[in-house]
């Protein structure tokens, strides 16, 4: 996250009003003045852990064995105290999660914390807890037994997240804290690969569609506004400079009124790939304002129109990619891409009437064609028809290419960029959209 002189200077401020004693005070208000955004929240919580650590060492306490241990659980979780959490996840790291030799452990893992405790198949007993009157009564009232349950399974997250965060502790003291804070610290959902980041992660990029599509409107706007001003009118400087003594001292422009041009997007949405694709079709649907027209084509192996599924798919986004192969006819007798068939079909097909001289066309994939013909003819085809073709692949640049990937041969016909994260995608749409 960018943090520069303002915000040094305000966090400096809110920690001298605060002051040190009250961690969770400190906390807050460092992040109220370093924070741009909610995605930056968990980067900060993790390595506010690190730097502003709730202790040294290990509890100071001989551990207890996993059966206390758990039955103590029950009862903090069940009263809903984070203080008692926040001590059993240092008991447990200290008594479940060392490896190494002894005493002493080299390290601590958090997965091997939890795995032995295990704190998710604790649900039903605290259920019986809150309900039995020995925990979080009053709580409990609000509470119907669909929401009672997830409300623990949100105490039994927090808790996990507590054992997490005093594991990278730990190891923070003997290894150092820069290099856990570098290594070990999940990065911001924006800088996660689209290709490995999971279900929790695109959700959460989901979110951010609508955030990042009004900054780039505002962004494409003001290009938008620079655009429209053309070359110096000759004639008309030099008529207006009559007044100053032949002096041209305020040039006349000539006025462009640009038409608004027109998107087609062609999404490859098998496999891995898909999250991307998803992702990008959202922007653009939310950008559409932007544009004269915008049409959006999927494919696996066959290529099918979801321009309609995507403006009533931008209501309920986790279920895009479900509703398009549910509706789109997207393969023949196969399962796997064949970028080949589906270019040379929206050639044949849709170009004509998709694609003009005020077109910019957007290819979304990996270009991996399972040993299948690229169809390179059908792809210069369509970039003599349209004004621009840009290909955003999400691989890194150095596996175009290998195996099975058409990549560099793409590239030599169409303009191809990597594009691997969310931050890099909102940078290249800014940059490479028409104005």
């Amino acid at each position: 996250m960018g943090v520069g002189t303002g915000e040094s200077v305000d966090a400096g401020r809110a920690a001298a009003v605060l002051g040190f004693d009250e961690r969770e005070s400190l906390r807050e208000g460092l992040a109220a003045t370093l924070l741009h955004g909610a995605g930056q929240r968990p980067v900060f919580d993790a390595v506010f852990e690190l730097y502003f650590p709730r202790g040294i060492g290990g509890p100071g306490t001989q551990a207890a064995d996993r059966n206390e241990l758990r039955d103590r659980l029950v009862a903090a979780l069940a009263a809903n105290d984070t203080a008692a959490t926040a001590a059993l996840a240092a008991q447990a790291v200290d008594g479940l999660g060392g490896y190494g030799g002894a005493p002493e452990s080299d390290g601590w893992s958090a997965h091997q914390t939890l795995d032995r405790l295990r704190p998710q198949t604790l649900l039903a007993r605290v259920r019986d807890t809150v309900r039995a009157g020995g925990g979080d009564a009053a709580g409990a009232a609000r509470f119907t037994e669909r929401l009672l349950d997830d409300e623990i399974r949100r105490r039994i997250e927090a808790f996990r997240a507590q054992v997490g965060a005093e594991a990278r502790r730990r190891v923070a003291e003997r290894r150092g804290r820069e290099r856990i804070a570098r290594r070990a610290v999940a990065p911001s959902a924006d800088r996660v690969d689209f290709l490995y980041a999971g279900k929790d992660r695109l959700a959460e990029l989901r979110r951010t569609v609508r955030p990042l599509a009004r900054k780039l409107a505002t962004r494409l706007a003001a290009r938008r506004r620079r655009a429209a001003r053309g070359s110096v009118d000759l004639r008309r400087t030099l008529r207006g400079s009559l007044s100053t003594g032949g002096v041209p001292m305020r040039p006349v422009l000539r006025r462009r009124r640009p038409a608004r041009p027109e998107l087609v997007l062609l999404c490859d949405v098998s496999g891995s790939v898909s999250g991307f694709s998803d992702f990008t079709m959202l922007l653009v649907q939310a950008l559409h304002d932007q544009f004269s027209k915008v049409r959006v084509f999927a494919f696996v192996n066959r290529i099918d129109e979801v321009t309609g599924l995507l403006e009533h798919g931008a209501a309920d986004p986790e279920a895009l990619g479900a509703r398009i192969h549910g509706e789109a006819r997207l393969t023949g007798w196969h399962g796997s891409s064949n970028y080949g068939v589906a270019l040379g079909e929206f050639a044949e097909r849709h170009a004509e009437s998709a694609v003009g001289p005020r077109t910019t066309v957007f290819v979304l994939g990996d270009a991996r064609t399972n040993r299948g013909d690229p169809n390179l003819a059908a792809l210069r085809r369509v970039s003599a028809r349209a004004r621009r073709v840009y290909w955003l692949n999400p691989e890194p640049r150095d596996r175009w290419g290998t195996g099975d990937s058409a990549a560099l041969a793409y590239a030599a016909s169409v303009e191809m960029h990597e594009c691997r994260t969310a931050r890099q995608l909102g940078s290249l749409i800014g940059r490479l959209l028409p104005v």
